[in-house]
C-alpha cells in the first residue's frame, strides 16, 4: 500500500472519526447522563436501578412508581433533547418508555 503525502498537517479530531462512527456509549454512561438531566429538568432524584437502556434499539426503560415516570414522560422531548446535546445524536437514546 502506498502512503500519500499531504502538504498539509492532519488535524486530531480527524484521526478519530472513524471511531466516533462506529464507537456507540455503553449503557452505563447513558444512565448516568440520563438521571443527571432528569434531576436538572425536573428535580427528581433517580438510581441507575431505575433506569434499563437497550444500545441497540435506543430505548430506555423506566421502572419507577406511576407519579415518577408520569413526571418524567411529560418532560419527555426536553429530557430528549438535553441528553442528545450531552452525548450526541448517535449515541443518546430515541424515546423513553
Amino acid at each position: 500500500m502506498k502512503r500519500i503525502q499531504k502538504d498539509t498537517p492532519t488535524k486530531i479530531g480527524d484521526l478519530f472519526a472513524v471511531y466516533r462512527k462506529r464507537l456507540r456509549a455503553p449503557e452505563g454512561g447513558v444512565i448516568d447522563v440520563v438521571i443527571e438531566v432528569v434531576l436538572d429538568t425536573t428535580g427528581i432524584t433517580l438510581e441507575r436501578k431505575h433506569f434499563s437502556y437497550t444500545p441497540h434499539s435506543k430505548i430506555l426503560s423506566i421502572k419507577a412508581s406511576g407519579m415518577i415516570k408520569t413526571e418524567i414522560l411529560l418532560h419527555k422531548e426536553e429530557i430528549l433533547a438535553h441528553v442528545k446535546g450531552r452525548l450526541g445524536p448517535q449515541n443518546a437514546p430515541k424515546t423513553i418508555v
